[in-house]
């Protein structure tokens, strides 16, 4: 019923292999076609898991560390070993 068939990727303009198989598994879970390559689909998955970190210095002890927040003036930034710290009390 499906035919490999060769698409155009929407962001490196690379030909790539759309495969019957593929195609049966997209039609089984209602996905739409590829419209990039496995490459690109890979970066951009990627370029969203980026974690950005912020750095601050910790309320306690003083040392520098980095925080997956933008640190605000009016809640105190505690390091790792510090926040584990206060978390045991």
């Amino acid at each position: 019923m499906y035919q490999d068939k060769t698409l155009v990727c929407r962001d490196c303009g690379a030909e790539f292999m759309f495969t019957a198989g593929e195609q049966e598994f997209f039609a089984e879970k209602g996905y739409h076609d590829p419209v990039r390559c496995r490459e690109c689909r890979n970066s951009k998955k990627n370029a969203r898991r980026e974690k950005v970190s912020y750095h601050a210095v910790c309320a306690e002890c003083g040392k520098e560390t980095e925080v997956p927040f933008i640190p605000k003036n009016d809640k105190p930034i505690y390091c790792s070993e510090c926040y584990a710290r206060m978390r045991n009390r």
